[in-house]
């Protein structure tokens, strides 16, 4: 019988292709920071002002229908106590970074509004918006554009826009770090697999220094259950090359395409968790990001509607928190003080807890109540890094609880070979 180095080196050899393709296929969470949320505009709405824009837009709502924190708490949920710290923490963000993932739209948001084929104008469009964002690109922290899908009669249109705006972008040596193309209504891996050859295509014709990336909207049932019953999903992970950077769930294209009637169509609508479930297991350990969709309610009319709308933003936002969906689309600048609010809200709730955990984790002499394996103090790591990068907790409150910085739970978070063992 071999002895246990000489079985160990054979296992090597015999596992060798296999430890390959996982690694190469799991390597774990993206690093760096997640938006909360994207926002997306019409590109006929875009310029210069339009980060600026929305912050006054959803300060002026919030001063004029939140008189006070118990306001703030009567209409979202929160805590009394906890929406004293949350207002003023909302009205520092909505000054300083009022939309953290800006996504200039040339699909949906551009088309719908009773010109049904703009041609041209779409072009003049396109090097309009591509012109202003050269101009400051970094007036937002993420940005990117929405394209028009890659089915048959849109596809021409939606690669144009793309090559306009790539191509104004590298004349200005302007694309910025962390640009992304958001690719919509797919419904096969072979689309997904087109636009990899797509982004090969302008990375040679422009000679762009760093690869583009692209997110992957599932608004087609297709996306999720192919005809052979197996999870599309996943395959279009694979087909994306490594240049997949999110998933993001399309709330009414998808419930529209499994017929569910319009008044019940939502982000909490059964056949939405169905198909974010099987999201988030493709995605899982892949690096890849999940972002639910949003919800078309929006804050308008009267006092009551506005509160009402409010009212079940900052439900479905704190929903998807808890269900491991860290962000989610706005379209209006009045949905941003209950994104904030509820996001808030949701890591300020658990921040005590979760640092007493990280605390005893690295200090076996302190106690927190909790045994925690390696994995769950990586997701409490990564729990209080997302809190401090979004504007909810601060470095000195992370330091406060856990007794260690956003470096040190950085490396604490981080992705290890091999599987976990209790300590």
């Amino acid at each position: 019988m071999p002895d246990p180095d000489t079985l160990a080196a054979t296992l090597d050899e015999q596992l060798a292709e296999v430890d390959t393709r996982f690694a190469a296929t799991y390597p774990g969470p993206a690093p760096g920071r997640q938006p909360v949320h994207t926002v997306y505009v019409a590109a006929d709405r875009y310029d210069e002002r339009t980060a600026a824009r929305w912050g006054e837009g959803a300060l002026a709502v919030l001063d004029e229908h939140i008189a006070g924190p118990a306001d703030l708490a009567e209409i979202t949920g929160i805590d009394a106590a906890l929406a004293e710290t949350v207002l003023p923490l909302v009205r520092d963000k909505l000054q300083r970074e009022p939309i953290e993932d800006l996504r200039i739209d040339f699909e949906d948001g551009f088309t719908q509004r009773g010109v049904p084929d703009r041609g041209s104008d779409e072009d003049a469009h396109a090097a309009r918006a591509a012109a202003a964002l050269a101009s400051d690109p970094v007036a937002t922290p993420f940005v990117g554009i929405r394209m028009k899908s890659l089915d048959p009669d849109t596809r021409r249109r939606g690669l144009r826009t793309l090559d306009t705006v790539v191509a104004a972008l590298a004349a200005h040596a302007a694309i910025p770090d962390g640009f992304v193309v958001t690719l919509p209504k797919v419904s096969s891996p072979e689309q997904v697999a087109a636009m990899v050859t797509v982004c090969e295509h302008l990375e040679q014709r422009y000679r762009l220094r760093d690869r583009l990336r692209f997110e992957i909207q599932i608004e087609t049932p297709p996306s999720i259950c192919g005809p052979d019953g197996t999870a599309t999903v996943a395959t279009m992970l694979r087909a994306a090359a490594g240049r997949c950077t999110g998933l993001h769930y399309g709330t009414y294209d998808y419930s529209a395409a499994c017929d569910i009637a319009a008044e019940y169509q939502g982000m909490d609508h059964p056949v939405a968790d169905h198909a974010k479930a099987v999201m988030q297991v493709a995605a899982a350990g892949t690096g890849v990001r999940l972002s639910d969709g949003s919800t078309n309610r929006v804050p308008v009319g009267t006092a009551a509607e506005i509160r009402a709308a409010w009212g079940l933003h900052a439900r479905l936002v704190d929903r998807s928190l808890r269900r491991g969906f860290y962000q989610g689309w706005d379209l209006h600048p009045a949905q941003l003080p209950t994104r904030y609010a509820a996001t808030f809200a949701f890591y300020r709730r658990s921040l005590a807890v979760a640092g007493a955990r990280v605390a005893a984790y690295l200090d076996p002499s302190r106690s927190s109540g909790y045994l925690d394996e390696p994995a769950t103090a990586r997701a409490l790591a990564s729990f209080l890094l997302r809190g401090h990068a979004c504007g909810a907790v601060s470095e000195q409150e992370v330091r406060e609880h856990t007794g260690v910085g956003p470096g040190d739970l950085v490396v604490l978070g981080a992705p290890t070979s091999g599987k976990d063992h209790v300590r």
